[in-house]
């Protein structure tokens, strides 16, 4: 914590900007860490939370959206190319892809809460032609709740940030998922709602039907 501590007083808010922006081109870089460092010094009086918000946000929303359009415009054979140099190998992206294709693109609201998914997010969506309004919303949307969710953690929790860090990363993202799959299920019932609903009834009545041969017998 101490060289984040030192970066901060040494450059203040364009901190948390490079550093989020570097973390969404998948450099190494403690996003989570430096957004609740921030939201602690908010309480020393050393930061104002408004401004650690918008220079997070924008930082990583940036990052992330390069890119989107990097995957979109090079595709596969450039980050299977190049893509070692931001520690994405063909392994990493089959990966990322193999989740996509499981989950949708719904995993891209969740994607920042999940360590090792958020950072390959935008490339894989650019690939796989995640159509730009979609990405954009969701991948907003989950920027903003992230953000604003481990900055609190900094602003309310403050020493103990370290602690609380591991069981969010640990616990939050896989209640993301678990929601994710939810949303996906009730999508999914709602489409088929009248198919389901016919088979319901047509094993119902199957049913009636086998007890009361049985009764006759």
């Amino acid at each position: 914590m101490e060289w984040i501590n030192s970066l901060f007083e040494q450059y203040g808010y364009l901190v948390l900007f490079l550093g989020l922006f570097s973390e969404s081109l998948a450099l190494p870089f403690p996003g989570e860490l430096a957004m609740a460092i921030s939201g602690h010094m908010s309480t020393l009086g050393n930061f104002h939370i408004p401004f650690i918000i918008f220079y997070s946000y924008i930082g990583a929303i940036i990052g992330t959206t390069i890119t989107y359009y990097v995957g979109y415009r090079l595709g596969t054979p450039f980050l299977a190319q190049y893509g070692k140099y931001v520690f994405m190998n063909e392994a990493r992206l089959a990966k990322v892809t193999a989740w996509f294709s499981k989950y949708g693109n719904k995993l891209i609201l969740v994607s920042y809460f999940i360590p090792g998914l958020r950072h390959f997010t935008g490339y894989v969506s650019g690939v796989l032609k995640v159509p730009q309004r979609i990405f954009f919303v969701l991948n907003y949307i989950g920027g903003l709740v992230w953000v604003l969710v481990y900055v609190s953690i900094g602003k309310i929790f403050g020493p103990n940030i370290e602690h609380l860090l591991h069981i969010v990363s640990r616990y939050f993202a896989a209640s993301m998922v678990v929601l994710a799959i939810a949303i996906t299920l009730f999508v999914l019932l709602k489409k088929n709602k009248e198919r389901i609903g016919s088979w319901v009834r047509g094993w119902y009545l199957s049913s009636n039907k086998k007890q009361n041969e049985e009764r006759d017998h």
